[in-house]
């Protein structure tokens, strides 16, 4: 049978890799986010460029200056429309990879505490007579611990939520407004 030491260097060794490989998770999620915001302005930049030459050229047919105003102005809430749309998609980017993040964390903490609770119980079985209380600390320290984790996960969750719905009535008010101006511009 393994000394307590043994087990004890084991389980280190085996914690150790797992939170190597819960930051090897967690860095392959960020590089993941950050390709798809290079890809999400690369599209845009792309996009914008193409646009932007097609808006000069119609702006430079404009026959008089009360045309030029109107097509600038009807050019206008086309942009506005896409910057948002723009900025909800770079809020879904963020919202996934955070999604993803917090799930690769969930799975490796469990793992992580459901062996460090193994390691505990094994110790307790192997413990000197008199030692209950001390384990009993420990375990309670353990639950606590859990107990606030879990507490600061669904406050996180909350709070992503709250922001995805401030993000989206901003969203909503800034094109309600885009669009009254576009059609008090046009009168």
């Amino acid at each position: 049978m393994f000394s307590f030491q043994e087990q004890f260097s084991a389980a280190a060794k085996t914690n150790i890799e797992a939170q190597i490989a819960m930051f090897t998770a967690l860095t392959n999620k960020a590089f993941e986010g950050v390709e798809r915001i290079i890809d999400l302005n690369l599209n845009v930049a792309k996009a914008s460029l193409e646009e932007s030459a097609a808006n000069v050229q119609q702006l430079f047919s404009a026959k008089d200056p009360q045309e030029f105003f109107s097509l600038s102005t009807a050019q206008a809430q086309p942009n506005a429309e896409k910057a948002l749309a723009y900025g909800r998609h770079l809020a879904s980017i963020a919202s996934s990879t955070q999604a993803e993040f917090t799930k690769a964390a969930e799975a490796q903490i469990a793992e992580a505490n459901r062996k460090v609770i193994a390691l505990v119980e094994e110790a307790g079985k192997n413990a000197p007579a008199g030692s209950e209380n001390a384990i009993a600390f420990v375990k309670s320290a353990l639950g606590n611990a859990n107990a606030g984790y879990e507490q600061f996960s669904k406050t996180t969750k909350q709070a992503v939520e709250a922001m995805e719905v401030n993000i989206n009535s901003a969203a909503t008010q800034f094109t309600q407004a885009a669009k009254a101006n576009g059609r008090a511009a046009r009168k």
